[in-house]
């Protein structure tokens, strides 16, 4: 018997990543408050986050966000009032999805964080979600809002935080590489 027969192969690695964590989030609701004190306490800790405003100018933009969700471990999605009415949040939501989904499993995670929302207006699409989807069934492909749908009812079933106004705890609950350039 062969020396090698008694070893099993050494355990394969996950991939290394440029980014620790990809934040998604409706800038209208959260950028100047919520988001960016927890991008702020990310960089502080050494969490190599990626933000939209790390969009090289000139870029294409979606491109370049696709490719930041490739390059990321760790999704937050932030779900807030509007993060339905943006077409560009269902985008990344449903590529985050998608990924989670076709990538080596434990390489990419979602954390939802339910900003001022209930999880169960985000999974049942009620609310003001139930409103922007009622537009968007009138006006866009149906596919299309299906898989939006099912992004954000899949989102809406994982285990995540729900935050009314303290902005400071996630932190002790994310424990992620120690790198940041921020």
């Amino acid at each position: 018997m062969a020396f090698s027969d008694f070893h099993s192969p050494p355990p394969t690695l996950p991939p290394l990543t440029k980014y620790d964590v990809f934040i998604s989030f409706n800038g209208k609701d959260t950028r100047n408050g919520f988001t960016s004190h927890l991008h702020s306490a990310l960089c502080r800790n050494q969490i190599e986050t990626f933000i939209d405003y790390r969009i090289e100018k000139g870029g294409e933009i979606w491109e370049e966000l696709v490719q930041a969700m490739r390059d990321s471990s760790l999704y937050l999605v932030i779900f807030s009032e509007n993060y339905a009415s943006s077409k560009w949040c269902l985008r990344e939501l449903a590529e985050i999805i998608q990924l989670t989904k076709t990538t080596e499993k434990g390489h990419h995670r979602i954390i939802p964080v339910f900003y001022k929302i209930e999880p169960t207006h985000v999974r049942k699409q009620t609310g003001s979600y139930y409103h922007v989807f009622v537009d968007y069934e009138r006006t866009l492909n149906y596919e299309l809002v299906r898989e939006w749908r099912k992004a954000l009812f899949h989102a809406a079933n994982i285990s995540g935080f729900e935050y009314n106004h303290d902005h400071t705890s996630i932190l002790q609950c994310i424990h992620i590489g120690p790198t940041c350039s921020c």
